[in-house]
């Protein structure tokens, strides 16, 4: 007792050496007996024991718990003492929950350090499950609330954090609208770990999660097996200049820009259907809403016996598999991104709309735009397609086949029909790109003269071509930007914010 007396009045000086910008550090009483003692902070743990303890999830409580005792271990969003009462705020993930610590049931000292524990701490409390009168507006859980019985420290936050989450969690038009702070972009990244704790930040993940549940599910379902393909790379496997050259023992290597070229080995080496989930390397000095340095790609390549489209109707199919499953799993999920960064739910149709290039600029041209036929269409312009395609079919997916070759890297293949045109499409969502893809040129003499055409460097391509040289099956694929995928979905306005940890041209860190 005396040790936890002396606890608070080392804290209560703290407190007001903190309030005249001294020390943040906080001292609160141990628990010299977790079995026996009511309150305090636990030891470290470092796996010495175990006990039969049964742990209760925050979004798991119900009625049948009514009158139950229950172990929970949460974050503590906040605390506010009112007299001889404090409530606390328990957090898990974005499942929040009530407790009350009471006079009536906890001494004074149990009462003061209950008020004492920093915000994000990590805590453990024994409770009694409590149904309320009258429905709790602040919480997930609207309808219950804990009586604390007993309340533990498992990890000390420090008492003043980089930024609050409640701040991080605001709605930007909320605090425009009320004077608020918004935290910005640059505060949230630099403090990454407590910006990832809001609960549109914890239903982003599990979303951008689900989709690669989803992409793996459906292509194992279609006899695809899951590939690993390396990461350093001899030449720049898009042909292109935008790598990152590394040294590499006496030599140079460059990180992947994608895993095209291995995919393609793979088909030659008799595995019909292939996908990865990695990561690639893009040396793109674009400081936009929509480019990072690496991102995650979701690439498949596959095998086909007469035209690249039985490719692209897989592609399609995939891809209304996954809208649909996150709309069947993560509906709260997407309720909680929308409750910050409102968004409206996309639109696809069932076939997916499939335009050729020559329809695209036909209906850019009709509506004003100035592009040119065969010219890759800029960023802009492919919102504006977007919007026109939105308008005219009520849908914010769609195909755009048959690109220009001269736009598309060496391994294209040509259209046979128009040789100023390749067997090659991008995907569309919300008028921004999110999937490329095409027929692969699958014949070495082909190839060669594609590699030569463009004027590249062929040493580094020795065995990628070489191993056309012993038969290819025809073949097609494509890569699609997890991360632009899940930015797009969910109508976010830039994709550090659906990246967990982004890269950019100016930011490696944390």
């Amino acid at each position: 007792y005396q040790r936890r007396v002396r606890g608070f009045l080392q804290h209560s000086q703290e407190n007001k050496m903190g309030e005249q910008g001294g020390d943040d550090t906080i001292s609160l009483p141990n628990a010299t007996n977790p079995l026996t003692d009511t309150f305090g902070v636990l030891p470290l743990i470092k796996s010495t024991t175990k006990t039969e303890r049964q742990w209760t999830k925050v979004k798991e409580i119900d009625s049948s718990l009514v009158g139950k005792t229950v172990w929970i271990r949460a974050r503590l969003h906040l605390s506010r003492g009112k007299g001889k009462i404090c409530f606390l705020l328990l957090r898990q993930q974005f499942s929040t929950v009530q407790a009350v610590v009471s006079s009536e049931g906890a001494s004074a000292e149990f009462l003061k350090f209950a008020q004492s524990i920093p915000k994000e701490s990590i805590i453990d409390i024994q409770a009694e499950i409590v149904k309320v009168e009258k429905p709790i507006s602040s919480t997930t859980q609207k309808d219950f609330e804990l009586a604390t019985k007993k309340l533990f420290v498992v990890s000390l936050a420090e008492s003043r954090l980089p930024l609050l989450v409640d701040d991080a969690a605001r709605p930007p038009h909320v605090a425009e609208k009320e004077g608020l702070v918004e935290v910005d972009q640059s505060t949230r990244l630099d403090n990454r770990v407590i910006d990832l704790r809001t609960p549109a930040n914890q239903a982003i993940f599990r979303i951008q999660s689900a989709v690669g549940k989803l992409f793996r599910e459906f292509l194992l379902g279609k006899n695809f097996i899951e590939i690993h393909t390396p990461k350093l790379i001899p030449v720049a496997s898009e042909g292109g200049c935008n790598v990152f050259e590394v040294t590499y023992f006496e030599g140079k290597a460059y990180m992947a820009q994608s895993p095209q070229l291995y995919k393609q080995m793979a088909i030659n080496s008799d595995f019909p259907r292939v996908f990865e989930i990695g990561p690639v390397f893009r040396a793109e000095n674009a400081n936009t809403a929509r480019h990072l340095t690496e991102f995650v790609s979701l690439d498949l390549e596959m095998a086909f016996n007469e035209h690249y489209h039985e490719v692209l109707d897989l592609i399609c199919e995939m891809f209304v598999h996954i809208f649909d499953g996150l709309n069947r799993e993560v509906a709260a999920e997407m309720k909680s991104v929308d409750t910050q960064f409102p968004f409206e739910p996309i639109t696809y149709l069932r076939p997916t709309l499939r335009l050729t290039f020559a329809e695209g600029i036909k209906l850019l041209k009709e509506a004003g735009v100035e592009v040119g036929e065969f010219d890759d269409l800029s960023t802009v312009q492919e919102k504006q397609l977007g919007e026109i395609v939105k308008k005219k079919y009520n849908t914010d997916f769609f195909v755009l086949d048959k690109f220009p070759l001269a736009v598309r890297p060496f391994y294209t293949m040509p259209d046979p029909a128009d040789p100023r045109y390749s067997n090659s499409y991008d995907i569309f969502l919300r008028g921004q790109e999110i999937v490329s893809g095409a027929q692969r040129v699958h014949d070495a003499a082909l190839l060669e003269k594609r590699v030569k055409e463009l004027k590249i460097d062929p040493a580094g391509l020795v065995h990628y071509i070489s191993s056309f040289q012993h038969g290819s099956f025809p073949h097609a694929g494509c890569g699609v930007g997890l991360e632009r995928l899940v930015m797009l979905f969910l109508g976010l306005n830039n994709i550090r914010r659906s990246s967990l940890f982004p890269r950019d041209p100016h930011r490696v860190t944390p």
